[in-house]
């Protein structure tokens, strides 16, 4: 699925240099500012880490 995000000029060039140095392209430089982004409020990011944080979950209310 395609969205637009809009950027200011100097916030572009900065992450099209940034891609450059890391030979990124601007999609995986995305893709792991907002994988950060969930990880940062707890929302998992795929279905491996969503069964890992309900088992963790699991655990810690057995212990209760």
């Amino acid at each position: 699925m395609r969205k637009l995000i809009g950027l200011d000029e100097d916030t572009l060039d900065k992450l099209e240099q940034l891609g450059r140095d890391r030979m990124a392209t601007l999609q995986e430089l995305a893709d792991e500012a907002f994988a950060d982004l969930l990880k940062k409020h707890g929302v998992p990011i795929d279905l491996k880490d969503a069964l890992r944080k309900s088992a963790a979950s699991s655990d810690s209310q057995r212990k209760h």
